[in-house]
């Protein structure tokens, strides 16, 4: 397909996995925003509090455009009536098992989740072929690649993780039913995605409970590596965009286009604090990569997305919902 702009197409009826999470619950918030009917589907993963990821949802499940289910993608039967009670324009599939680092230590419970669930997701639309698929992916399906930035059709046979293999399978799973039944697919890898209802242990919610409270935060290697940095609100943007402009199979990179360093992010977040990071230097880890970093061109020209919200005003806006929401740090102690 030529790099145009996609035409949109209407919808007005989502199935959105992992709604509950950090940029599902964002992503329904918005979605009813905006007068469509929404169905939820999360398993509330004990990986994290999961009355965090209730609290995400308190204002939905207010609304009476949003039906919950508490289900797993693995539980095929409820699947399966799911699909049968509900005609969808656009499933939004974001539930998946997160982690680099405890996918080193359980490997199968991540193919599970996120190959498997996945199957399961795509055995539905199997059946309801005209239902546009819009999938998350990751950037750690790139690996160590030192060639930045990185465009989608960059090798990515060689992840670093079992994280990462499972995204990567996931995608080459979801293109061969792609090719076989002709369902519109648009796979998005999202680059280091932070903000508002991010999950505790992620680097920037850590970094900013234990710079608040004075202690030492942990800098892996000598802070040089890179992430592309994506505030969850231009992310969710790039969601909705590909919900109206799938068409065949695409993949897209979701970033900022703008990789900082782990030092320089540090600082950020000691800034936005109002206090000065006490660093303790330890040695890398394993599954760690080197840099991030995304060529936007694809989904700029196809989807029409311009993320626009830089480090410096992302770190802000945490901080100012960390404030409204009355998530205090010592709250978030308790609950990571």
């Amino acid at each position: 397909m030529s790099l145009e702009m996609i035409q949109p197409q209407p919808f007005q009826k989502v199935l959105v996995t992992g709604a509950a999470g950090f940029i599902g619950s964002t992503l329904v918030d918005c979605l009813l925003a905006q007068g469509k009917e929404v169905v939820g589907l999360d398993n509330f993963d004990p990986y994290y509090d999961p009355q965090q990821k209730r609290d995400n949802l308190e204002a939905a499940l207010q609304h009476e455009n949003f039906q919950m289910y508490e289900a797993d993608i693995l539980d095929v039967p409820l699947l399966e009536r799911v699909f049968a009670q509900h005609s969808f324009d656009v499933v939004v599939h974001l539930a998946a098992k997160a982690g680099v680092r405890p996918s080193i230590e359980n490997p199968a419970a991540y193919f599970q989740v996120n190959v498997e669930g996945t199957l399961n997701v795509l055995n539905q639309l199997r059946v309801n072929p005209k239902t546009r698929l819009v999938m998350a992916s990751s950037s750690s399906v790139y690996g160590n690649n030192l060639s930045a930035p990185f465009v989608e059709t960059t090798e990515t046979s060689q992840p670093v993780s079992p994280y990462a293999a499972s995204k990567k399978a996931g995608e080459v799973l979801a293109y061969s039913y792609a090719k076989l039944y002709g369902i519109p697919m648009s796979l998005l890898r999202f680059f280091t995605v932070y903000g508002p209802r991010q999950r505790p242990e992620m680097a920037i919610a850590m970094f900013f409970k234990l710079i608040q409270k004075g202690e030492q935060v942990p800098m892996f290697g000598d802070g040089s590596t890179a992430r592309d940095y994506t505030y969850v609100g231009d992310i969710v943007d790039g969601i909705l965009r590909s919900m109206k402009r799938t068409e065949g199979f695409e993949i897209y990179n979701l970033g900022n286009s703008s990789p900082v360093s782990l030092l320089e992010m540090i600082q950020a977040v000691g800034v936005s604090v109002g206090k000065s990071a006490k660093i303790q230097e330890l040695p890398e880890q394993a599954g760690d990569v080197t840099l991030t970093c995304a060529n936007i061109q694809k989904a700029e020209r196809q989807l029409g997305f311009h993320p626009n919200t830089s480090l410096e005003q992302g770190l802000s806006l945490y901080s100012q919902w960390l404030s409204r929401a009355g998530q205090t740090f010592k709250t978030l102690e308790q609950r990571s």
